[in-house]
């Protein structure tokens, strides 16, 4: 199959002048006008004083309703929810143009420019990929090359080239910004030679967290090295590690919420249970598939 070579400039003149990406446009033309309004010196009292700073927490906030829904099969409010994610990219953009920083066009232009050098496989000379897996091998590699590029200009500024792990935020969930380091290290060769290996990490570092004193602030530590090392076995076998907590976390709450019911239909609180009741309820609600 021929591949289409599209550069950045050719993209936008190749794209199909449907009623579809006509509306998007006129759409997210209005949305950057309201926002823009909003922050004028008459619009509203609160958009006016906001910062980067001010409405960090918001992203964060947005994102993960966005995700319940997505978890939920929550079409409609997905919908709702991913408006409001939108939302808080436009805003940021636009405090950033007030301030002479960027702009939401220089945010586009950014994702565009780099959404078709990490995608060679599609848009350059580089053979296809044929699984996601291929692809996010190219992936770290189209990174790597980035960095060893970003190193060449800073050492000839003289200056000190950012670490390789710099870009992957400290602020994210432990287990995400886990799994991110851990695939970073790999990427430049610092990886166990199989799967084997890396259970035999886990193994090792079980043993040295049950070799601490309990409650110590070294057991936390060891305890920490073995949730890490069960992070690079997820990594192997291709399972987001914060996914697979989130998907297990929302089994356990359903099941709970199984064994609540059961106990009211019963004339009686959960807290009023055993512990061997509530295991005969966890087993109930577990039978029941849920």
């Amino acid at each position: 199959m021929q591949k289409t070579d599209l550069g950045a400039g050719k993209l936008a003149d190749l794209l199909p002048n449907t009623s579809t990406l006509v509306d998007a446009r006129e759409q997210m033309q209005a949305l950057v006008k309201t926002i823009w309004r909003l922050r004028q010196p008459d619009g509203c009292p609160w958009d006016r004083v906001q910062t980067h700073e001010s409405i960090a927490k918001n992203m964060i906030e947005e994102a993960y309703e966005a995700v319940d829904c997505i978890e939920d099969g929550d079409v409609p409010h997905l919908r709702e929810e991913l408006g409001d994610v939108l939302m808080q990219v436009a805003l940021h953009a636009q405090i950033a143009a007030d301030a002479g920083e960027f702009t939401l066009a220089d945010v586009a232009a950014d994702l565009n420019d780099k959404l078709i050098r990490r995608h060679p496989h599609v848009f350059g000379e580089r053979a296809g990929a044929d699984t996601a897996e291929d692809v996010l091998k190219i992936w770290d590699q189209v990174k790597v090359a980035e960095k060893e590029s970003a190193d060449a200009a800073a050492e000839a500024a003289d200056e000190r080239p950012a670490g390789l792990l710099d870009g992957v935020p400290r602020g994210l969930p432990a287990l995400m910004q886990a799994q991110k380091v851990s695939r970073k290290a790999a990427a430049v060769g610092f990886e166990w030679e199989s799967i084997d290996d890396v259970w035999a990490q886990v193994e090792s570092e079980r043993a040295e967290f049950q070799h601490e004193e309990r409650g110590s602030k070294a057991a936390e530590m060891e305890f920490g090295d073995l949730l890490f090392a069960l992070v690079n076995v997820a990594r192997r076998e291709g399972i987001d590690a914060e996914s697979a907590l989130r998907a297990s976390t929302a089994k356990f709450r359903t099941r709970w919420a199984a064994m609540e019911d059961a106990a009211f239909a019963a004339g009686r609180t959960i807290e009023s249970y055993d512990t061997a009741e509530l295991n005969e309820l966890w087993d109930e609600a577990k039978e029941a598939g849920l």
